[in-house]
């Protein structure tokens, strides 16, 4: 990984690749989350909803996301996270998310980066697209 501090606009400062998501993963997922929603995890519900199986929580890649950015800087330096869900994930899907230097800049006293981040699959499906700000230390 680069130094968000030293790194060039534009470029990748962090990535993570997760184990491919499974059955267990979705299930682990519940009731480490609380979303019960039975579309993620019961294959009849998925199916009599339209879907041909379960798939996994939006909010799952969502952690993959901030498990990068807490690997990048410390969670106490995190100003915002936000993202913005593009495609389901399905059974088998390795997510890789990526951090990209969108600028540095100065608020409230503190230097910050904005980062620009992505979650896809292994066919380069965009699953999250999001964005963070973290401040930078001295």
């Amino acid at each position: 990984m680069t130094d968000i501090r030293n790194a060039e606009k534009g470029s990748i400062v962090g990535s993570l690749t997760v184990a491919p998501i499974t059955r267990h993963t979705l299930a682990l997922y519940c009731g480490a989350s609380g979303d019960l929603n039975p579309i993620h995890v019961d294959i009849d519900f998925a199916k009599a909803s339209g879907m041909t199986d379960v798939f996994a929580h939006g909010m799952l890649s969502m952690a993959y996301l901030g498990r990068l950015l807490t690997d990048l800087a410390p969670q106490t330096t995190l100003r915002s996270f936000t993202t913005r869900f593009t495609s389901i994930t399905q059974l088998g899907a390795e997510i890789t998310c990526t951090a990209k230097l969108a600028e540095r800049f100065s608020e409230d006293g503190e230097d910050r980066a904005r980062l620009e981040l992505t979650a896809v699959d292994q066919n380069n499906d965009v699953k999250l697209l999001g964005e963070a700000v973290v401040a930078l230390p001295n």
